[in-house]
Parts: structure tokens; C-alpha cells; sequence
């Protein structure tokens, strides 16, 4: 028996797991295919694993390294394999069975096919902390410093992309950054107002909902680092305990031994904090306390600069909601879906927008259009605009009318921006539809049959930009899109720039209106988005609700660049009565016959349709209306008749004057003064609506069940 002290006799010259396994160095071979790795008896001795602990896996080495070191350790190898070298080494912090610290060397031979392919690694595992200038000290600090270093250049990288506070917390969780500080806990605290919000935690699950909310003046280490501006170093459980009793019931079931709660300090002033909790126990050096100091600095400033784009982005997406209609009016004979979607980039707003004006009895305008720019000031200039839009419609204008009135509005603007536009003015009674286009896509229509096409519209410039004067030499004919006048249906409106096209809705059939984020694709075929779009309008559902919510689904997040807009509008399937309407008929002053043909064709119409009993009195307020106009006014007028689908009768007269109608009380001698008060008594309605250049007087009759068939005694 060897004396105590007296190393061992050993043959000379020693084998070479002798010569190992005195140096308390063992071997490993780690198969890359299988996964499979094997440890000698010496290296389980290094590592202080039992054969039957370690599961022949990467994995199994987990036990015995502190943490942060796996992931390290796992970047190191990888770069190597990734890089082609034939070597690799590091130092990792370790443990016993029963967790004191130590360190041990790791060094692989990475093995290769004829191919270049990484296949097999052979190596050693050794105790490391008796070495000359032990990891304790400069080997230790150099690894240290390089983890460190690794931290900030990592996470300075991935927080020079956050732009939301979620953004920001995500840095927090990710192993790549925080995690090779080796934190078991990561919180941040964002201040607001006089208290602390804790807005994420990391992986030891010390968030507690009771301390979700603190205040600033509260006895607890992040609210004294945002008070005092300074760091908090907290070196053992026993300070946590003393300094922090409120705290402690927390910290007291979880393994921390220590932690340190930055300030995060931007421009001077406190705008969250930063809370690390450890498992090892001990104070913090210098070189750790600035490095922590200058993450906290990085953090600090990128936590700014997320909290004040998701101010602004508050401020303009509340800006664009109020810009956008606040709800969509229902109308008889047409069932409308709309929907708004923002972009994904820049501020998150845009100019994209969309309306609905109802014009009374039957007839609806839709519009659709985008200004250009994603910013607060586009959505400012897209509110004005669609407000003088829809002022210009409501107040009678044509379509080409409205749309050049908008176009010079914008130039007003002195914004700079443009926008593009298109309009439908539709009569839901009859399925004509009127159509102008500046510079946006053209709408797309889907048959009640299932059948899908674009529809050509006739375009001018987008709004915004000066018309070209037809008589300048150069200057096209209409001062639109180049082959706009080719569309079928186009006529145009003389002066405005501004064709309009002519369209039939039938009863089922769907009109849609977009913004080009319906069709753009980062980075794709222009047209692929256009296919997309057309095929999933024709096999997708009938109900509008439905198709709308496909078609954003459609996007999905491959969309990114731009906002989008979108409205469908379905003409419901309502037919009208035989010989429902409409009639129409020109009133021409100097004409004699003109107010006896019309008053003939009323009094037929009323008749066709089941007001024969009322055909005087519906005739006769005919007659008043449009004698005021040829008396009073001295533009060419018309005379329109139709039934409408609540089973009224509605007579309008038009004219160019913009003088409103009065009633008068008429004395016993008084020649005139008695027309509106006739058509008052007779009509069960009558009001006046501007009409662009003039006004159209109207009066409404409803139709009364017959007691009796004409010519019957």
C-alpha cells in the first residue's frame, strides 16, 4: 500500500490514458450525424457525471455548465463548422454536483469527407483551474471580456431595429443577446408617469402580477434606481433580504444569489429600468459594472426611441381614424363592405381612404382613392380632400365635375401630394352606373354568374396635377390617361379633364373598388398581385362581408409597403314593377309642345303603373314644377319620372339656375304665387337638392291601391 502523500507507481514510459488521466484530461468523440457523443471515464470525472447521469447526447453535458456557457459554447462550435476550420477551444464556466464554480478547457479535431462535410468531432475535456493564468484571473477576464463584448455588439445590432417597446422586450428574451450575460432573469420596467410598468421578464419566471404596477417612491431596488438615477448592486440574498423586505417573499423561493437594476436614463431622464438577477454570489468588478452601464445606456436609448414612435404612431393612427368615415350609411338596393388596412412600414399610415354618399332615392356614389405618403400629413391631406370630394358630389356636380373641383382643391393645398381617385355614381334603380378615374386601377366587377373582369374606365390625371389645356400644342384631347378616350361607355365632361364611363350593374353583381396594397407584393411580379386579386374575387363568396375579409386575408403579411383601401358594393336583386321606369324628358324653353308631351307621357306612366286614381293630382303638381322652372329660370331643364323601390312616385325637374324655390301665400286677385303651394297640398313630399350648376325640385307620391280598374263603371 502506497504511503499517504507518495504519488502512485506508475510504468515508465506511462501510456497515454495514464498520462490523461493524471492530468485530469479526458477524451470525447461526438458523431454530427447521429448525434451520438461518448465520454471516457476520465472526462465524466472532469465533469463530475456519473455514467448512468449522462444520456450519450450534447445535452447531457447541460448539468454541469453554468448557464449562459451551453449557448456560447454551441456559437463557438458552429462558427467553426461554418467557417471550415479544423480546430476549436474554449473555456467554460462549470459546476460540481454540488454547484461550486469551476472551469473546463474543451478542444475538438472537427473531422471531414472528401467533400468538405463536417461529420465527426474528436477531443478532450479538461479541468481547467489550475492552469497557468487560470481562467480565475486572466484567462477568466479574457473570456469575460469577449462574452461581454459579444453582449453589446449583439444586442446594440438587433435594438438598432426595434421600433416598438415589444420590440425592445424581445431583445431581452433572446439567448443570442441578454442570455450570454448569464442572467437566469431578465425584467424591464417602463415609467409611466408615477409609477413603474413592468413590461417583460425573462426565463426564471420571477413576474409576479402584484408588482406588475409600482410606484417610483416604492422601498424596491427598480423604483430606487429610477429615483436616484444610479445603478443597484445587490451582491448577496442576504442584501436583497435587508435592503429590500418587500421584495424579498419573491426573491426568497427562487435560486438568485445576486443582481444589479440599471437606470435606463435618455436625454437626462429616466425612462425605464433594466433588472438582472444571478445565481452566483459575489460582487461585481469594474470592467463588469461598465459594460452593464454601457447596455443599459444602449437599451436606455433605443426603449426612447421606441416609446416615442409608438407615441407618434397613437397619434397618427388616431388622426387617420378620425379622417375616415366614422360608419358606413346603409342603402336601399346595395349591400357595401369596406375595409382599411395600414402598412407595415414607416409610421403605419397612409393615405388610402374610401366613402359612401348617399344622393337619395335610389342612387349611391362610391369612391376610392390614395394620396401619396405614409405620414401624418398625408392622412391629413387625405381627410381634407375626401371631405371636398364628397361636398362636391353631395351638391349635385357630375362626376367629371367633382372630380376636376377636387383635383383644383388639392393644387389649393399647396401640399406637394398628389392622389389618385375613382368615383362611381350609381343609380341602383335602373344598375347604370357612371365611373371617373384619375390615375388609380381600374374597379373590377363580378357577374352575378360568377364571371370576373376589369373594367376599362376612362382616365384623367391623379388629382392634384395640373390639366393640360387642350388648344396647347401637344396637349391631348382630354388630358388624361394615355389611351383613355379607347374605353367603352366614355364620354366626356367638357372642360374638366375628366372622362366618365358608362357601366350596367345587374341584380347580383359586385363592384370593387381598391388601392394598389391590395396588389403590390414586396418584390414581385406587378401584375402576380393583379391575378391573385382576380381569382380570389371570382371563387370567393357572394356575401360582400365575406370577400371582403378574404381579400385582406389575401395580403396577409406579405404585404408591408403601403395601406390599403378597399370597398364592395353588390346591387341586390330587387325588380321593379312592369314598366317600372325610368322616364325621361327634355324641357326646352320657346318649345310649346315640350310641357304637353310631358304632362301626356306622366300621366301614361302614373297610369301603367297603378296610380291612375291619382293621375290628375300627379300631373298637375308635374305641371306646376315645371312651369316654375321654364318662368323662372332661363337654363334648358328635364323632366324625370320613376318608381322607386319603396312603391313611390318621384317627379323631378331640373334646371341651371342655383335660386331656390318659394313659397308663397297668394291673395284672391294675385295671378301667381300658387304653384309650390299646389304641389305642397298634392304631394305626399317635395324638397329641393343642388345639383352642380343648378338645382333639381322634386315631389313624391305614394302609390294607392286601386278600388277600381280604368273604364270600369
Amino acid at each position: 500500500m502506497a504511503e499517504r502523500g507518495v504519488t502512485p507507481q506508475v510504468e515508465w514510459p506511462a501510456r497515454t490514458d495514464t498520462s490523461l488521466a493524471l492530468n485530469h484530461m479526458g477524451t470525447f468523440d461526438w458523431d454530427l450525424d447521429s448525434g451520438q457523443m461518448f465520454l471516457d471515464t476520465t472526462a465524466l470525472e472532469v465533469l463530475d457525471l456519473r455514467p448512468e447521469e449522462f444520456t450519450g447526447t450534447p445535452a447531457g453535458l447541460r448539468a454541469r455548465l453554468a448557464p449562459g456557457e451551453e449557448v456560447r459554447l454551441d456559437a463557438r462550435v458552429a462558427q467553426a463548422l461554418k467557417a471550415g476550420h479544423s480546430h476549436y477551444g474554449a473555456y467554460v464556466r462549470s459546476r460540481d454536483r454540488e454547484g461550486a464554480p469551476g472551469w473546463t478547457h474543451v478542444q475538438g479535431r472537427i473531422l471531414r469527407d472528401p467533400h468538405g462535410r463536417p461529420y465527426r468531432i474528436i477531443g478532450i475535456l479538461r479541468d481547467a483551474v489550475h492552469d497557468p493564468g487560470e481562467p480565475g484571473a486572466a484567462g477568466e477576464r479574457d473570456e469575460g471580456r469577449r462574452r461581454m463584448t459579444g453582449v453589446i455588439e449583439r444586442t446594440t445590432a438587433i435594438l438598432a431595429h426595434a421600433r416598438t417597446v415589444n420590440d425592445v422586450t424581445d431583445v431581452l428574451k433572446d439567448p443570442e443577446a441578454l442570455g450570454h450575460l448569464g442572467a437566469v432573469s431578465v425584467m424591464l420596467g417602463v415609467v409611466d408617469g408615477g409609477r413603474i410598468h413592468l413590461v417583460a421578464e425573462g426565463q426564471l419566471g420571477a413576474y409576479v402580477p402584484e408588482t406588475e404596477y409600482t410606484r417610483i417612491d416604492a422601498p424596491l431596488p427598480m423604483s430606487e434606481a429610477v429615483r436616484t438615477l444610479l445603478p443597484v448592486y445587490l451582491s448577496s440574498r442576504e442584501q436583497f433580504q435587508r435592503r429590500y423586505p418587500d421584495l424579498w417573499p419573491y426573491i426568497e423561493p427562487l435560486a438568485v444569489r445576486s443582481g444589479v437594476y440599471l437606470p435606463l436614463i435618455a436625454q437626462g431622464r429616466p425612462v425605464g429600468a433594466l433588472g438582472l438577477l444571478y445565481t452566483r454570489e459575489g460582487d461585481f468588478d469594474a470592467e463588469e459594472r461598465n459594460v452593464l452601464m454601457a447596455l443599459g445606456s444602449g437599451i436606455a436609448q433605443s426603449l426612447q426611441r421606441a416609446i416615442l414612435f409608438e407615441q407618434e404612431h397613437d397619434l397618427a393612427e388616431g388622426l387617420q381614424t378620425a379622417m375616415l368615415p366614422r360608419r358606413i350609411p346603409e342603402v336601399a338596393g346595395a349591400q357595401i363592405a369596406v375595409r382599411y388596412r395600414a402598412a407595415r412600414m414607416g409610421r403605419d399610415i397612409g393615405g388610402d381612404w374610401y366613402d359612401v354618399v348617399p344622393l337619395g332615392e335610389g342612387r349611391v356614389g362610391v369612391m376610392i382613392g390614395d394620396v401619396e405618403g405614409h405620414d401624418t400629413d398625408a392622412a391629413a391631406v387625405m381627410g381634407q380632400l375626401r371631405i371636398a370630394l364628397r361636398a362636391y358630389i353631395a351638391e349635385g356636380h357630375t362626376p367629371g365635375a367633382a372630380m376636376a373641383r377636387a383635383s383644383a382643391f388639392l393644387q389649393d393645398l399647396e401640399t406637394e401630394r398628389f392622389a389618385t381617385c375613382t368615383y362611381a355614381d350609381i343609380d341602383l334603380t335602373s344598375g347604370m352606373a357612371r365611373l371617373v378615374r384619375a390615375g388609380h386601377l381600374d374597379p373590377v366587377v363580378r357577374r352575378g354568374d360568377g364571371s370576373c373582369h376589369r373594367v376599362q374606365v376612362a382616365g384623367g390625371l391623379p388629382l392634384g396635377l395640373p390639366v393640360p389645356d387642350p388648344g396647347a400644342p401637344g396637349a391631348g384631347a382630354s388630358g388624361g390617361d394615355a389611351g383613355a378616350s379607347g374605353a367603352p361607355g366614355a364620354s366626356r365632361a367638357a372642360g374638366t379633364g375628366y372622362p366618365v364611363t358608362s357601366l350596367e350593374l345587374h341584380p347580383g353583381d359586385t363592384l370593387l373598388l381598391c388601392t394598389d396594397g391590395l396588389t403590390e407584393r414586396p418584390g414581385g411580379d406587378p401584375d402576380t398581385g393583379v391575378r391573385e386579386l382576380m381569382e380570389a374575387v371570382r371563387d370567393g363568396p357572394a356575401d360582400v362581408e365575406e370577400l371582403a375579409d378574404l381579400l385582406c386575408d389575401l395580403v396577409g403579411d406579405s404585404g408591408g409597403g403601403d395601406d390599403m383601401a378597399l370597398l364592395l358594393l353588390r346591387r341586390r336583386g330587387t325588380p321593379l314593377p312592369r314598366g317600372g321606369g325610368p322616364l325621361r324628358h327634355r324641357l326646352t324653353p320657346g318649345d310649346p309642345d315640350a310641357p304637353a308631351m310631358a304632362r301626356h307621357l306622366i300621366r301614361a306612366a302614373a297610369a301603367a303603373w297603378g296610380a291612375w286614381e291619382q293621375a290628375d293630382e300627379i300631373e298637375l303638381a308635374a305641371d306646376e314644377l315645371m312651369t316654375n322652372a321654364l318662368v323662372h329660370t332661363d337654363g334648358v331643364g328635364g323632366v324625370s319620372m320613376r318608381l322607386t323601390p319603396e312603391g313611390r312616385i318621384r317627379i323631378e325637374v331640373e334646371d341651371t339656375s342655383s335660386a331656390l324655390p318659394r313659397r308663397r301665400e297668394a291673395d284672391d286677385w294675385a295671378v301667381s304665387g300658387r304653384g309650390l303651394m299646389l304641389v305642397d297640398r298634392l304631394a305626399d313630399a317635395w324638397g329641393v337638392e343642388p345639383r352642380g350648376g343648378g338645382k333639381c325640385v322634386w315631389c313624391e307620391f305614394a302609390v294607392q291601391s286601386p278600388s277600381r280598374e280604368p273604364g270600369v263603371a
